[in-house]
């Protein structure tokens, strides 16, 4: 497996733990598709996700951690990441593990897709 983008993917979590919009970014092409977890569907490029991390910060508190990497017979890195999404009184919405899959181009995220973890 490509250890740089291990790499890259705990950078990309620890910006956006810390709400570093521009640090998380940096790890992404500039047209990136991402898919839009809370409302379906994708969005693309970096002001695109700006403004959907932005938006959803201001209904939810979402921390996410890389908690595993598995590289897929497609070249795709697909990261098990604990979720803890809580609203923004503390309440909790959702404590749990999904899949990311992430795709790279030259060294930096070029598509992040979700998937549910079978129980």
């Amino acid at each position: 497996m490509n250890n740089s983008y291990e790499e890259v993917i705990k950078k990309a979590y620890a910006a956006f733990n810390e709400r570093n919009i521009d640090n998380a970014l940096s790890t992404m092409q500039s047209d990136v598709q991402w898919s839009k977890a809370w409302e379906g569907g994708y969005i693309s490029g970096h002001d695109e996700i700006k403004q959907y991390w932005t938006r959803q910060w201001t209904e939810i508190n979402p921390k996410v951690e890389p908690v595993g990497f598995t590289e897929r017979e497609n070249g795709s890195l697909e990261v098990r990441v604990h979720q803890l999404v809580k609203d923004l009184d503390g309440g909790l919405l959702f404590d749990g593990t999904v899949k990311h899959i992430y795709t790279f181009r030259e060294g930096q995220i070029q598509t992040m897709d979700i998937e549910l973890v079978e129980n």
